[in-house]
């Protein structure tokens, strides 16, 4: 992953809130935008941002549980496709289209099995289940070239300890964004994710 490597979650984004949210994201260096499936109108808000950002901002949707769902995001402009298991009929679907896929994983077994599907990256969730040693210990055995994101609890502090342990980015979700939190607000925490990665990495 180049450029900044974290992954703005946003949980409950309303399709009219898009563009904004969107705006404060790119500003503060973010790349890399997710709706859920299970925010309200998703797939008006992916087109948006889809269509509104910054051609170098990779858009897509999370929590994408069946394959038809994949050919929706794809249809409204939609670049990546992240959900919480390993699906590998998603995962196929997903590469099928030319699409990003990010699947969770909560096992080496699950790591394993979504890389032989064709998965791009994978996502351990939740993170707090997999605290940095053992991120550490699934590094020794998954291929080198395996692009690892932790994803759940992550906080600007909590990151380098994962970053060691062999993380190559990360997921935010609450701690970046919120549907109560406003554009402003939004902001201020984007800058501090994006802050803290950038001091981390020069140090």
């Amino acid at each position: 992953m180049t450029g900044l490597p974290l992954v703005a979650i946003l949980r409950g984004l309303k399709p009219e809130n898009a563009e904004a949210v969107g705006n404060a994201l790119v500003e503060a260096g973010f790349r890399i935008i997710e709706v859920p499936l299970n925010s309200p109108e998703p797939f008006r808000s992916i087109e948006t941002l889809a269509k509104r950002m910054p051609k170098d901002v990779l858009v897509g949707a999370g929590t994408v549980l069946e394959p038809d769902l994949v050919n929706g995001v794809h249809d409204m402009g939609g670049k990546l496709i992240v959900m919480p298991h390993a699906d590998t009929d998603v995962i196929r679907r997903a590469k099928d289209l030319g699409l990003v896929c990010t699947p969770g994983v909560a096992t080496p077994t699950e790591a394993f099995a979504a890389l032989k599907a064709g998965a791009d990256a994978i996502k351990i969730f939740p993170a707090e289940a997999t605290p940095p040693a053992v991120v550490k210990a699934w590094r020794a055995v998954l291929p080198k070239d395996a692009i690892v994101i932790p994803v759940g609890g992550i906080k600007p502090d909590t990151m380098k300890s994962y970053v060691d342990a062999g993380a190559d980015g990360f997921g935010l979700g609450s701690a970046l964004f919120t549907p109560a939190m406003s554009v402003e607000e939004i902001r201020r925490n984007a800058d501090d994710f994006a802050k803290a990665w950038r001091v981390m990495r020069a140090g």
